[in-house]
């Protein structure tokens, strides 16, 4: 007897006949033939008496394999496999033909065999789909005329990929042409293969498109120090390579998307960057230097003045900008003089401002740049577009700093009109929510007026514009006709792209008829616009489109330049939630929110998967229906993912981000607990088998569920959670977090009364730890300055006096995404195991 388990897509393995046999004298079981094998682990056999059946696995687990063969396994009998869990009688399929055991089956008479899961199982599947590269940036090339009179021209794309074995996450570029007519793409393709980029931190090309700037890091020898080149490329050559470092006009250049830049004159002649400014040297006040053999007194005169050390100020503690910027101090503007080989450090910018975004203006007459207020202290940076900042001129030849735009609001990515004529930029309220729905402005150069392009959105209607929710603008962003400018954003549940006419304001979506998914602009350039396209079953692809002439822009037809297959076993869709009565907002009621539903996808034979909750964290953040690696990887693995977008995530209106300060542990909380009791009583998932996995907020929300509604969760995981609002504010990058979300004002010289500390504790989840029965695992990033790692340590105490198993993951080196590769992929590993074994799958 041999009985080939061909592979379903349930919670686990299940056995269904992938071709139907002409001659069975015993039956197959459960049939829907031709199911795909969707993974790569290997075939297991089971044999008993001679007879067996060969396994294949396909998702999760427990793998659960329906087999059609007569056995006589008994419950619990151990073999070299593992322990079989024997149910049913299928001594009656003996002798059956196909017809007949297939009637036999609809009376559920099955053996189910559960076999223990594998590390190296899970490991491999990690590692299929972290392969997946993500599609950074693109850039397009100028337009060039084929012998026929066709137009086309070259697209440069960067994509990072993670290598597992190497530890780190590479960068590689493809190029592509696109032959073009002007109103359509009549042609594009790949122009050769994929090479690794290897130690660029920048690169621009000039506005001609026959030269490029890269800013590379070149490893020091032996003990020096790593160093820094900026380099001038033509097309068939390397004609600079200046060594910024030996220079030492400045320290390390910022390569970062917070204040970095590498901005070429419209003349090609200058360049122009930011980085750290030059610190003096400092020394002991009892360091002294021995003079050199061979020399007179009157030889070992002292250095000259400017080089001389300053003693006493070696331990000087010199604030940063938090979070992933905790190299950045005291940024200044330079300028690279290509042709006379110098650099200057720009001079007129007021000290109590840190600039960065810069870009010269027009007829390179000075620099345009973003100013951020740094008094009296800095506040973290990072995620933060509620930091007071202005927009600035600075003339080139007499120094003087001329104010752009208001003074008190929170301004960043401002792009500078094709015709040099029009500034448009983000605007936000200083303070509050550290994320918003942004404003759209935009500076005529040459009248000083400034004009409200686009208000923020207070209520998000269906199929209308839903509001500004983006990090930055696209870099190039401008249409070709001066007037139009392209942007993504959060469109609820999903990230749509958007054209805006800043003449009058109108909006039109470029993606509202494509299929569901995240959008992103990269690039746009003479009107051909470059797009990344993903949905949580498929990895980023890269889309290019003509965008039409203003009044048509429905018309736009998107081309699908690289593929990326779905990946096969996850189907997935949006719901939309109302709260209950007794839960809505007394000042915003009528508000709704979303949810993400990932699951295995459904076999012949219906089981119920166990379901992973996720919220996000922010909390004014949003997950959009694009490709995450963890919820990809888990619902490969066999779990049901929920991705809750509660009141006060983004794209649904500033009414609902408005909602949640002061509310945060009940209004999060409760929509979470809402959307997870709906989903199991609309959904056919295991109700036995609930956990919860978040981040940061997300973990505060994970950390209050499990405290709040100890009956529902079986499991949970954690990622630098805050549990403690209390304890964290005095230690945070971004203390006015706390006080904003408890609903407290945040004034810069104020301290927490104990009124305060107690409403901040009050909302904590370290409130309800005595209530906690489901098993914790933690992940702390060792240099997290957001949520500082001491809070996940009181939590794990706290668990630990209390009895409740509990474990914590400690990665050096990493910060409070927790992204650096080693610890993404052991975070991975360790989060799966920790729910296979406390779901008692």
């Amino acid at each position: 007897m041999k009985v080939r388990a061909a592979p379903g897509v349930g919670t686990g393995w299940r056995c269904s006949s992938a071709a139907r046999p002409s001659q069975a004298p015993w039956g197959w079981l459960g049939a829907a033939s031709g199911t795909q094998c969707s993974c790569s682990l290997g075939p297991r056999e089971v044999r008993d008496q001679g007879h067996y059946a060969i396994l294949t696995p396909v998702l999760a687990f427990p793998q659960r394999c329906q087999l059609s063969a007569r056995s006589s396994l008994r419950s619990g009998e151990r073999t070299a496999q593992g322990v079989w869990e024997v149910s049913g009688d299928l001594s009656r399929c003996s002798g059956k033909t196909y017809e007949e055991a297939n009637e036999f089956s609809t009376r559920r008479q099955t053996l189910s065999i559960t076999v223990p899961p594998r590390a190296e199982e899970l490991s491999e599947l990690y590692r299929e789909l972290s392969q997946h590269p993500g599609l950074s940036t693109a850039c397009l090339g100028p337009d060039l005329t084929t012998q026929y009179g066709g137009k086309y021209c070259s697209l440069y794309t960067e994509w990072s990929q993670r290598d597992l074995a190497r530890a780190e996450n590479i960068k590689f570029c493809r190029q592509y042409l696109i032959f073009h007519d002007g109103a359509s793409i009549v042609y594009s393709g790949p122009a050769g293969t994929c090479s690794e980029i290897k130690d660029e931190l920048l690169s621009r090309e000039s506005p001609s498109g026959t030269l490029k700037a890269v800013l590379r890091k070149v490893p020091g020898k032996e003990k020096e120090k790593e160093k820094q080149f900026l380099e001038v490329w033509d097309q068939n050559r390397k004609v600079k390579s200046i060594d910024l470092t030996a220079l030492d006009k400045h320290g390390s250049v910022y390569d970062d998307d917070q204040f970095g830049c590498l901005a070429w004159s419209h003349s090609e002649t200058h360049l122009l960057y930011v980085a750290e400014k030059k610190r003096p040297k400092a020394e002991s006040f009892f360091q002294s230097k021995a003079p050199e053999l061979g020399t007179s007194d009157e030889d070992t005169g002292h250095p000259k003045k400017e080089d001389a050390p300053v003693k006493g100020e070696q331990f000087v503690y010199h604030e940063d900008w938090g979070e992933t910027l905790s190299t950045r101090s005291v940024p200044v503007l330079c300028v690279l003089d290509i042709e006379g080989n110098s650099i200057s450090v720009l001079e007129g910018i007021p000290e109590h401002l840190s600039p960065g975004q810069a870009f010269w203006s027009p007829e390179d007459t000075g620099v345009v740049f973003v100013g951020w207020w740094h008094d009296p202290f800095r506040l973290g940076l990072r995620h933060c577009t509620n930091r007071r900042s202005a927009l600035f001129y600075v003339d080139l030849t007499g120094g003087r700093c001329e104010l752009l735009s208001e003074d008190t609001r929170a301004v960043w990515s401002p792009r500078l009109s094709p015709d040099s004529c029009r500034i448009v930029y983000l605007e936000n309220n200083v303070l509050g929510p550290h994320q918003q729905c942004s404003r759209l402005r935009m500076y005529d150069w040459y009248t000083k007026h400034t004009t409200t392009v686009l208000e923020a959105v207070p209520r998000q209607a269906w199929g209308a514009f839903p509001g500004i929710y983006c990090g930055a603008l696209p870099g190039m962003c401008w249409a070709a006709d001066s007037r139009r400018i392209l942007l993504d954003t959060a469109h609820r549940s999903q990230q749509d792209v958007f054209v805006v006419d800043t003449a009058t304001g109108t909006t039109a979506s470029l993606t509202g008829d494509s299929p569901q998914g995240s959008w992103s602009v990269l690039t746009i350039d003479r009107d051909l616009l470059v797009a990344r396209f993903s949905t949580p079953s498929c990895p980023p692809m890269l889309k290019v489109a003509v965008l039409p002439a203003a009044g048509r822009e429905a018309q736009t037809q998107w081309i699908c330049l690289q593929d990326a297959p779905p990946v096969p076993g996850i189907s997935w869709g949006i719901r939309t939630l109302q709260p209950l009565p007794e839960q809505e907002h007394p000042q915003y009621g009528g508000l709704d929110f979303d949810a993400i539903l990932m699951r295995p996808s459904e076999g012949p034979t219906a089981q119920k998967p166990p379901l992973v909750v996720m919220p996000h964290g922010g909390p004014h953040s949003v997950f959009t229906a694009g490709w995450m690696l963890y919820p990809a990887a888990l619902c490969r693995g066999g779990f049901a993912v929920l991705l809750v977008n509660y009141r006060g995530s983004l794209g649904f209106g500033q009414d609902s981000v408005a909602s949640l300060p002061g509310n945060v542990g009940t209004q999060d909380v409760h929509d979470v607990q809402l959307c997870v009791e709906r989903v199991l009583q609309e959904e056919t998932l295991d109700a036995s088998r609930v956990a919860l996995v978040g981040g940061s907020h997300g973990g505060f929300l994970a950390c209050h569920l499990i405290g709040q509604f100890p009956d529902t969760y079986r499991a949970c995981v954690v990622r630098n959670p805050v549990v403690n609002i209390a304890s964290m504010v005095a230690t945070t990058d971004i203390p006015d977090w706390c006080l904003t979300e408890a609903g407290l004002p945040y004034k810069p010289d104020a301290l927490p009364d104990p009124a305060q500390l107690t409403e901040m504790l009050h909302k904590s989840p370290i409130r309800y730890v005595d209530r906690v029965r489901a098993p914790v695992l933690l992940m702390l990033g060792e240099d997290d300055r957001r949520v500082p790692p001491k809070q996940g340590v009181e939590y794990y105490r706290a668990l630990k006096a209390r009895g409740v198993i509990t474990r914590l993951l400690w990665y050096p080196g990493n910060n409070h995404a927790l992204a650096g590769v080693e610890a993404e992929a052991d975070g991975f590993m360790n989060m799966a195991l920790w729910l296979l074994k406390h779901l008692q799958c």
